[in-house]
C-alpha cells in the first residue's frame, strides 16, 4: 500500500530498517510512532516490526550491541548510538487464557497478519520510506474521524487483554477521540474483566488518563469503569448536597472540578500535573460519609477534607502509588477547603505549612472547586484566590522570610547568646519566624536576637 504520507525516521531506526531490508527482509515502523507522527505529536519510541526471526536479527546486528527483550514473543532492543530500538518479528498470538498474555505465539513473514493482532486500527499501521503507509484496518480514517476503533471485533480484543478497555478509555482521553459505539457497548459489557488485571497496569492507565486533557469526558462517561478499581466513587454518584453552594450532585460536581482545570490548563492558567489532578478527582470523596441535614434543610459537610484526605490516602496505597506522590495528594485533598485569607502574613503561613509547589497546586485544587460550584459570589470567592497568587508571587519575588531556612538567626546564634542545645531552640526559633510571618518585627538578626534574649532572662 503505497502511500504520499512522509515520515520522519530517526537515524538509528532509519539504519535497522535499511539493514534489514538490505538482507532480505521487511522491516517498518510501527504502532504508537506511526500513530503520533501522524498526529504531531511528541514520540517517545520507536518500535519496528520485521519479517526477520529473532536468530536472523541476531545475525543481521552481531556487531551491535543487542539485548534480549523477550525471545519467546520475537523481540530484541538493538542499540544504535546509545538509543535502544525495540524489534519484533512478525507474529500470530495464540489464545489469551490468562486475559493478559497470548499462551504462544507463532512467527510470520505476513505483516498484515501481524497488525491483525493490535488492539486500535490507529497502532496497526506500519511505514517504511520505501512502501510508505501500511494500513489494512483504515486506521488513517479513524483518525481523519477522530475515532478509536478495534482491530475486528472489541469483544474479541478486550477478551484477550482486559487491559485493552482501559487503554480504549485513555487513548480517546489523550488524542481528544470519540470511542466508537462498538468499542464503548463492550466497556460497558466487560469492564468487570479489569478485576483480572494487576493493580499496577491499572495505575499506569488510570494516571495516563488523569493527566490527559479529557479526563472529565471519561470520568462521566465511563464512571462504572473507574468505579471498579476506586469503589468509593459509587458512593459519590446521586449524592445530593441540598447547599446554596452547591448545582450539583457530588459526582457531577466532581466532574466539573476536573473540567475546571483541564480548561485552566488548556488556558496555560497552571501546569497540567498529576499531583493537582488526582487531588480535584478525590477532594470531595469523603461527603457523603459526612453529611449532616440541617433544620433549615441545608446539608453541611463539616470535616470533609478530613474525610476525603483519609480516605484518598487508603485508595491511593491500595492502587499502588508512590508514597511521595500519595503524600501530596491527600495534603491538598486535606486543606482545598481550609480558610484561606488575603494577606502577606497568611501567605507566608502556608507557605511555611506546605511549600510554594503545594500551595501553587492548592489554590489550583480551590480554584477548580469554586468554578464547579453555583454562582454565588463565586466571582468574589475566584478573586480571593487570584489575589493570594498575586500576593505569593510578590512574597517570592522580594525574597521575604516564611520558613527557618530564611530566618536572620539560626540555633548557633541562640547558643553564642546562653541557651542550650535541646528542644527549647527549636521553639525560640519557631517563635521568632511567627513575629516575622506576622510582620511584628523585620527579619533583622540584631532584633531577632533581643526578643530572644529578653525571653532567655525574662
Amino acid at each position: 500500500m503505497k502511500s504520499n504520507l512522509k515520515i520522519e525516521i530517526p537515524s538509528g531506526a532509519n539504519e535497522i530498517i535499511h539493514s534489514l531490508q538490505n538482507n532480505g527482509y521487511e522491516a517498518f515502523l510501527v504502532g504508537g510512532c506511526v500513530r503520533d507522527s501522524i498526529l504531531g505529536r511528541p514520540i517517545h519510541d520507536y518500535d519496528i516490526t520485521t519479517s526477520a526471526t529473532p536468530d536472523e536479527m541476531m545475525e543481521v546486528f552481531k556487531d551491535k550491541r543487542i539485548i534480549e527483550t523477550g525471545l519467546q514473543h520475537g523481540t530484541i532492543t538493538i542499540v544504535i548510538d546509545g538509543e535502544g530500538y525495540e524489534c519484533t518479528t512478525y507474529r500470530i498470538d495464540g489464545n489469551y487464557s490468562d486475559g493478559r498474555r497470548p499462551d504462544s505465539v507463532t512467527f510470520t513473514r505476513n505483516l498484515k497478519e501481524d497488525l491483525k493482532r493490535r488492539d486500535f486500527t490507529i497502532n496497526a499501521m506500519a511505514y517504511n520510506d520505501e512502501v510508505g503507509l501500511v494500513d489494512p484496518f483504515n486506521g488513517m480514517e479513524d483518525i481523519d474521524h477522530y475515532k478509536i476503533r478495534c482491530v475486528g471485533r472489541a469483544e474479541d480484543r478486550f477478551s484477550e487483554d482486559a487491559l485493552r478497555i482501559l487503554r480504549a478509555v485513555r487513548f480517546a482521553s489523550q488524542l481528544g477521540f470519540v470511542v466508537d459505539s462498538d468499542v464503548s457497548l463492550n466497556i460497558h459489557k466487560m469492564y468487570k474483566n479489569l478485576e483480572n488485571i494487576s493493580i499496577e497496569r491499572i495505575n499506569s492507565e488510570f494516571c495516563k488518563i488523569a493527566l490527559s486533557s479529557e479526563f472529565y469526558i471519561q470520568i462521566g462517561l465511563f464512571r462504572e469503569v473507574f468505579s471498579l478499581f476506586i469503589p468509593e466513587i459509587k458512593d459519590m454518584f446521586d449524592f445530593q448536597q441540598n447547599n446554596p453552594y452547591h448545582i450539583y450532585d457530588v459526582w457531577n460536581h466532581t466532574v466539573h472540578a476536573v473540567q475546571a482545570y483541564e480548561c485552566d490548563c488548556e488556558l496555560d492558567l497552571n501546569p497540567r500535573d498529576l499531583i493537582t489532578s488526582l487531588a480535584v478527582f478525590f477532594h470531595d470523596i469523603g461527603k457523603p460519609h459526612c453529611y449532616q441535614d440541617g433544620e433549615d434543610g441545608i446539608r453541611h459537610f463539616k470535616g470533609h477534607g478530613r474525610v476525603s484526605a483519609d480516605m484518598t490516602d487508603e485508595i491511593m496505597k491500595r492502587l499502588r502509588f508512590d508514597n511521595d506522590t500519595k503524600e501530596k495528594v491527600v495534603e491538598l485533598v486535606h486543606y482545598h477547603d481550609a480558610t484561606f485569607e488575603v494577606g502577606k502574613k497568611y501567605v507566608k503561613r502556608w507557605l511555611n505549612k506546605i511549600g510554594e509547589e503545594q500551595f501553587r497546586r492548592l489554590l489550583n485544587v480551590r480554584r477548580a472547586d469554586i468554578k464547579a460550584q453555583a454562582d454565588m459570589d463565586q466571582e468574589t470567592r475566584l478573586q480571593k484566590i487570584d489575589n493570594i497568587g498575586y500576593i505569593l508571587n510578590e512574597v517570592l519575588q522580594d525574597d521575604e522570610c516564611f520558613s527557618l531556612k530564611d530566618l536572620a538567626v539560626n540555633g548557633k546564634d541562640l547558643i553564642v547568646i546562653g541557651y542550650k542545645p535541646g528542644k527549647e531552640i527549636g521553639e525560640i526559633l519557631n517563635n521568632l519566624l511567627d513575629l516575622v510571618i506576622s510582620g511584628e518585627y523585620t527579619n533583622e538578626k540584631e532584633k531577632l536576637l533581643e526578643v530572644a534574649e529578653r525571653r532567655l532572662h525574662g
